[in-house]
């Protein structure tokens, strides 16, 4: 994947046309960037530009908000999108902002659509954000989340023998931690939905140089986020927070035999692509059955860009597709 951008001279020349007309509107705009902000202003930004261009409002059967209870007492929020009947299968969906921004609203739109397009109900969680709730409570609440839905979904109407992860982003990267964890306490995961995940510790890989300004998710975001997210630098080398390279206790990467298969959409344009072709790859080679799209030519955050860019409508089907499958209702 990586070799035909290596060296690319104009990463720019590889956006769509469509793609390139939302970058340049996005610089024409001049608004102030997320990292230069606090994170409860950059938290509101975000919110703000989360619906522009996304599709029309997708109606569902079935919606309810309540909270989850978790480790520590808290009332985790989520909101369940469901068609109607008993026995759905589900999942658990985590939206993505660097741990720092983002929230059920700003993904209701795509949890609707996914939960239409595939026939199940989905588990949106807003799990607790950094800076206030630094790693690894994001993690904790994430798995509480699965574990909830283990154990107590059937109450929901939910088949707790078909459950999936999914997540964009940082959404991925829990996605992919819980996918792990699951492996480890015995619960089967139907299949891990990763859109562009953050897989790695320390963003070293080349799509990173290629594409860390211009392309919507930019170096300083990353870093911004990281530093809100992480305690010690030694957080960076945590499996649950880097799934590719991170280590556990005892110093070791982690095993991956037996963890969930996995569908991958990935953007093209975007400093995250490499990791996820090279978690994807780690996957593999464990012997996990692996579904990997690149989208060409676009940029993190597309898959919320369905009203402008056509490849957000191909990978909620290509994704929807993936869920049907795992889920046994093709």
């Amino acid at each position: 994947m990586s070799s035909h951008h290596l060296h690319h001279h104009n990463p720019r020349a590889l956006l769509t046309p469509a793609m390139h007309k939302i970058l340049d509107s996005m610089a024409r705009a001049k608004r102030v960037p997320l990292h230069a902000q606090t994170p409860e202003q950059a938290r509101a930004s975000y919110a703000a530009g989360a619906g522009v261009l996304e599709l029309p409002c997708q109606a569902v059967e079935r919606l309810e908000n309540f909270t989850l209870p978790t480790r520590d007492g808290y009332a985790l929020p989520v909101r369940l999108y469901a068609p109607h009947g008993p026995h759905l299968p589900v999942l658990v969906y985590f939206h993505g902002g660097g741990f720092t921004v983002g929230s059920i609203a700003t993904h209701d739109v795509l949890c609707r659509r996914l939960s239409h397009l595939a026939g199940c109900a989905v588990l949106s969680v807003d799990y607790r954000l950094a800076p206030e709730h630094r790693f690894p409570t994001a993690y904790f609440d994430a798995w509480d989340a699965v574990q909830w839905v283990a154990s107590i979904g059937r109450e929901r109407g939910l088949d707790v023998d078909r459950i999936a992860v999914g997540g964009d982003s940082a959404g991925g990267t829990l996605a992919a931690a819980c996918a792990i964890t699951a492996r480890d306490a015995g619960l089967a995961i139907a299949l891990q939905l990763l859109f562009y995940p953050g897989c790695e510790g320390h963003q070293n890989s080349n799509s990173h140089k290629l594409f860390k300004h211009g392309f919507v998710l930019e170096e300083e975001h990353i870093s911004f986020f990281f530093n809100q997210y992480i305690r010690t630098p030694e957080d960076r080398n945590d499996w649950r927070f880097a799934p590719l390279d991170g280590v556990d206790d005892s110093g070791f990467e982690r095993d991956l035999s037996g963890v969930a298969p996995a569908w991958f959409g990935l953007a093209e344009c975007d400093p995250l692509v490499d990791e996820g072709v090279a978690y994807a790859d780690r996957l593999r080679m464990a012997g996990v059955s692996v579904d990997l799209d690149i989208y060409r030519g676009v940029v993190h955050e597309f898959i919320k860009m369905g009203r402008a860019i056509p490849q957000a409508i191909q990978a909620h089907a290509d994704a929807t597709r993936a869920l049907r499958r795992a889920f046994g209702n093709a």
